[in-house]
């Protein structure tokens, strides 16, 4: 095993069976939602859609470090590692894997920049004035990830793409409803749009006491304020979300159900958090193993 800057490279070596283990392996104990969609697929498009996870994991994992951690350094690592596999070469596994679904479904090298650049969004910027700026940020690490796997599930009509673009955003504005305390108190970050919550009386400070005050206590009399805002958040998605599965209709069965199931799971998390909206404040909200089975039961049968 070889090393590059300093970091491990498995090299072209590596077998095609080792590199589709390694990719699945990873995607079954990383992709905690995600995964329940992915065995929809036939294999050569699923382990394409592993190997795209797996690189998009990867390139995210390094915003979510602790602040001494974080090295705009290994974003450029990242790029290296694209720019030598669209040249044919692999440093490890994943860009193996990576590197094939990208000759086979043709996908385009800026889609996966796409994904680096948000990151680096996120090693720099912590708020967000807007939902225009929000949106962008949401189609640069979510939008073009769907995009991506259109490609590789087939598509009729390029209408698929734009449909893409929607259901990203619908899914990262449910993660970020979901995730309002963790990324606040792990990441100095709020991803929710300053402008929204001001409209609705609530100040970045406020919202700050809010959360900390729901730490281990009790959140129950909040403000009402912040339901409302979480409503019309949730709404938002819903919206996205119903534009976005029109992509359904747009390629093969199996990439369909692999498409209601994850964002099924995600509708699932949307509509608890629509039925309580102080729960984000306190804890992070799931669905359990068999609440996602029904979930995938139902996509499949709906896309038959």
């Amino acid at each position: 095993m070889r090393t590059l800057n300093g970091r491990p490279e498995f090299g072209a070596d590596v077998s095609l069976q080792a590199a589709e283990q390694y990719c699945a392996d990873m995607a079954r104990r990383e992709a905690k939602n995600f995964y329940w969609g992915f065995i929809a697929l036939p294999r050569a498009k699923r382990m394409a859609v592993y190997a795209l996870y797996d690189f998009a994991r990867q390139v995210d994992d390094e915003a979510d470090r602790q602040r001494s951690e974080r090295d705009p350094e290994r974003l450029a690592w990242h790029r290296e590692r694209l720019r030598r596999c669209t040249a044919g070469s692999y440093s490890d596994p994943v860009m193996q894997l990576l590197g094939l679904a990208m000759d086979r479904y043709q996908i385009p090298p800026g889609e996966l920049e796409q994904v680096i650049a948000g990151v680096e969004v996120d090693l720099h910027r912590n708020r967000y004035r807007s939902w225009e700026e929000l949106r962008d940020y949401c189609s640069l690490v979510a939008s073009s990830v769907g995009r991506m796997c259109v490609r590789i599930f087939g598509f009729r009509d390029q209408e698929a793409l734009t449909c893409a673009d929607d259901l990203g955003v619908a899914m990262q504005l449910t993660n970020i409803l979901r995730d309002v305390r963790e990324d606040l108190f792990q990441f100095g970050r709020i991803y929710l749009p300053l402008e929204e919550l001001k409209r609705f009386g609530i100040g970045e400070e406020a919202l700050i006491d809010r959360l900390s005050g729901a730490c281990g206590q009790p959140v129950d009399g909040l403000n009402p304020a912040w339901e409302d805002f979480v409503r019309y958040q949730a709404e938002r998605a819903r919206r996205l979300f119903a534009s976005g599965l029109h992509v359904a209709d747009l390629i093969p069965t199996s990439s369909a159900a692999c498409v209601l199931t994850m964002a099924g799971i995600y509708q699932g998390i949307l509509k608890r958090i629509e039925r309580e909206p102080t729960l984000p404040l306190s804890r992070r909200v799931s669905l359990s193993a068999t609440a996602k089975l029904d979930v995938m039961v139902r996509s499949w049968l709906q896309a038959v």
